[in-house]
């Protein structure tokens, strides 16, 4: 409709769209290649998508495929003299040249069709750009989803052999024995990164907390350490605080200056000042990227962090939080999809862009009244408004700090970090502190080598069997260093 509107003859290629066709009643092999590449859509020339259709339906039927019975099929369809009878197939077959160029065919109709789709998609965002009523924030939000589905709809990814795939996998498996310390970006805590040896590019890490128990400053304090720390470039997208509330708690961290200071209720001396300035020349020159957009779409963040990606190089990202996001409109009413929509989203987009990306989640009201042994401990089901969360993260980290819940027998306000899913390796709880006047978590303030040898390993409830982790995993100042570098 957009070419005919607009007056030019539509991305197309008919020798190539018939040499598929015949090519898939003639061979076997074709026909599994373009089937499942191709859509009735693939095909711009009339006559060839009801032939296509029926093909199709012979294939998922499993009936064989051939002349005959694309014909018997096409007549049962009431399709076969609208494409010029059994005569067009046969000469369909006849005009098939080398088996071995199907694969190009298919190239070639997957980007017509692309090309036409965006077509398409162009000239529908056009028209509703020059409609004056059509709500802007809407307008983009279907957009980016539409020319985002004229490409990726029409991609498919091919299989790959096993013998490649272990090929991949031998050859990161040599990086890392030659690697010492990290493989991935650093979290700031040693016992977490002798777990996970860092954040894993494609991953999806969820840390879940109750409000108020320091999801957004423990997911502050990783990012910190990512951008400021180690030089790593870094999304930070936060749906729920300001980003000079962000930067108030950066400040804190990086300067030691308590809140009182900070908020202009103790006043500070010369000095104070002038370790502030020290402090933070550093952190302003961080590559640490803030989104402080209210009401994120998932549609959205795919945009702003495939930019980022492309033009600040992003590395890692963060989401603060998961339940503030939201999907299409038409899942709005459907919570629990909605945020399964999200995860999924999130899950792919990191293995996509080959980073990995941090979301926060709340945690469901029904944690405080659980009884049992587990301390209140949180556990996977606990985890708000979707089961879709749980399933589609690789890693899932809890905070739990049972004073806030009056479970405390001393009233200290101790922490732990406890990693309830782990699909590269262990669980475990590692203990941390919590600093309200800087609003950070630290590790306990004991040597490394004690605290290796007493992280739990197998149980986040306290199992008695238990696999100590060797103090030598993991070095601070051994970051992508290869042996022979």
């Amino acid at each position: 409709m957009a070419s005919a509107e607009i007056g030019h003859k539509p991305p197309q290629a008919p020798e190539a769209e018939e040499a598929v066709i015949g090519a898939m009643m003639l061979y076997e092999d074709c026909l599994y290649q373009a089937v499942g590449s191709l859509k009735e859509k693939s095909f711009y020339t009339p006559k060839l998508r009801p032939i296509f259709a029926a093909i199709s339906w012979l294939f998922n039927h499993r009936s064989a495929v051939d002349i005959t019975t694309v014909a018997d099929r096409l007549r049962t369809d009431g399709t076969l003299g609208e494409i010029g009878g059994p005569t067009t197939l046969a000469s369909l077959t006849q005009n098939v040249g080398s088996a071995a160029n199907i694969e190009y065919y298919v190239k070639i109709l997957q980007q017509k069709t692309i090309q036409r789709d965006l077509i398409e998609a162009g000239y529908g965002i056009l028209r509703k750009a020059f409609d004056e009523t059509y709500e802007v924030d809407k307008l983009i939000e279907e957009s980016q989803t539409e020319v985002y589905n004229a490409v990726q709809g029409n991609m498919r990814s091919e299989y790959v052999d096993i013998g490649s795939a272990l090929n991949r996998a031998l050859d990161r498996l040599q990086f890392v024995q030659k690697t010492k310390g990290l493989t991935g970006i650093p979290s700031g805590f040693l016992s977490l990164d002798a777990i996970t040896r860092g954040w894993q590019d494609g991953n999806l890490i969820v840390i879940g907390a109750r409000p108020g128990h320091g999801k957004s400053a423990i997911a502050l304090y990783m990012g910190k350490c990512a951008a400021i720390d180690h030089n790593v470039p870094t999304a930070f997208f936060t749906l729920e605080m300001a980003d000079i509330e962000l930067a108030d708690r950066l400040i804190g961290m990086e300067s030691g200056l308590s809140s009182g200071k900070r908020k202009g209720k103790d006043k500070m001396e010369d000095y104070e000042w002038e370790l502030l300035e020290k402090a933070l020349s550093k952190a302003a020159k961080a590559p640490l990227y803030i989104d402080e957009t209210p009401g994120l779409t998932i549609t959205e963040f795919l945009s702003k962090i495939k930019r980022m990606v492309r033009e600040k190089g992003i590395k890692i990202a963060f989401v603060d939080y998961l339940q503030l996001m939201h999907a299409s409109a038409s899942l709005a009413q459907y919570r629990a999809l909605e945020i399964g929509e999200i995860s999924r989203q999130l899950k792919e987009t990191a293995k996509e862009l080959h980073i990995p990306i941090i979301a926060l989640a709340q945690l469901n009201r029904n944690l405080v009244t659980r009884q049992g042994s587990s301390f209140g401990r949180p556990v996977l089901s606990d985890l708000k408004d979707s089961g879709s969360i749980e399933q589609d993260a690789d890693m899932v980290l809890f905070i739990h700090r049972p004073a806030l819940l009056g479970l405390s027998e001393d009233g200290i306000d101790r922490a732990e970090l406890i990693i309830a899913k782990n699909r590269a390796g262990e669980m475990g709880i590692i203990p941390l502190e919590f600093d309200g006047d800087h609003v950070t978590f630290t590790e306990e303030t004991i040597s490394l080598a004690d605290r290796a040898s007493s992280i739990p390993i197998k149980s986040p409830m306290g199992s008695n069997d238990i696999t100590p982790i060797s103090s030598e995993v993991y070095s601070p100042f051994q970051h992508f260093i290869p042996d022979n570098e």
